[in-house]
């Protein structure tokens, strides 16, 4: 029998982060589903995986570092279920996300919640939370197309989107998520759920560096074409949280996380 949901989760070079997903998905109070993890020319991570030996798993490794938005995609092609919930390799859900999704996605094609923003620190074989934060924006799509809160980490949505869609676009690199957003959003029905079940990581000192803005210019300018947005900033990233046009979007939401990681395997 397929399963109903199938996760994607592309990884490269995360042990760690990985083995505390995993175990946050043997945790889930909804277990209908398969774990596709997309290995992109990383490390071996085969001993990783054979920690959950109950997760119904496929490991495919990739020859070549080919970034992760064309990992997401090896992993679409392999995947059985009706559903695809994607989530990054250093993100978690917690227990009763998954079986909320399922629920909220009754009448829509794409389902999302809110997260918390959470900063680590990293030992050798778990995470320890440092700060976190609440992250949860309304809705609006025509704001959407100026600053995306769309965080694809814990969506659920059907996969016969793609058939109409195509796959994830390589081209735009960091910005497919918005990319994605962008193209459902106009086609199918989606929605955001108010409750921050989604453990983020995101650091200040990570991928939003001003050293990396002028790389990432090239794609926000393809993105931008693409969807004829006009023109946008390549600000830091927590910069633009502060702009006020985005303050006046920010929502209520349930917050459900006491703070507490679940430990992996990789203790024992």
């Amino acid at each position: 029998m397929k399963p109903t949901i199938s996760v994607i989760i592309p990884t490269y070079n995360r042990t760690v982060a990985l083995a505390e997903l995993l175990a946050a998905l043997e945790q889930q109070t909804y277990q209908d589903f398969e774990v596709i993890i997309v290995n992109d020319a990383g490390k071996d991570i085969s001993d990783v995986v054979a920690l959950y030996p109950e997760l119904t798993t496929k490991l495919l490794n990739l020859d070549k570092n080919s970034y992760h938005v064309k990992a997401r995609n090896t992993g679409l092609a392999y995947a059985q279920g009706e559903y695809i919930m994607l989530i990054d390799d250093d993100d978690l859900i917690l227990s009763t996300h998954m079986e909320k999704m399922l629920n909220e996605i009754t009448g829509y094609d794409l389902v999302y919640s809110d997260v918390e923003i959470v900063n680590y620190r990293e030992t050798e074989s778990e995470r320890i939370p440092i700060n976190h934060y609440l992250f949860a924006y309304r809705m609006d799509l025509e704001a959407m197309r100026q600053f995306s809160t769309f965080v694809p980490s814990g969506c659920l949505y059907r996969k016969a989107i793609h058939e109409e869609i195509g796959i994830f676009d390589e081209a735009v690199r960091n910005y497919w998520d918005w990319d994605f957003f962008l193209r459902v959003a106009e086609k199918y029905r989606v929605k955001r759920v108010p409750v921050a079940s989604v453990l983020y990581e995101f650091s200040e000192t990570g991928n939003n560096q001003s050293k990396n803005l002028d790389k990432m210019r090239i794609y926000l300018d393809k993105l931008s074409q693409k969807h004829q947005l006009g023109e946008l900033p390549t600000k830091n990233f927590f910069l633009l949280l502060k702009e006020p046009e985005v303050k006046e979007r920010e929502a209520e939401s349930k917050r459900i996380w006491d703070g507490k990681m679940i430990p992996s395997r990789l203790k024992l």
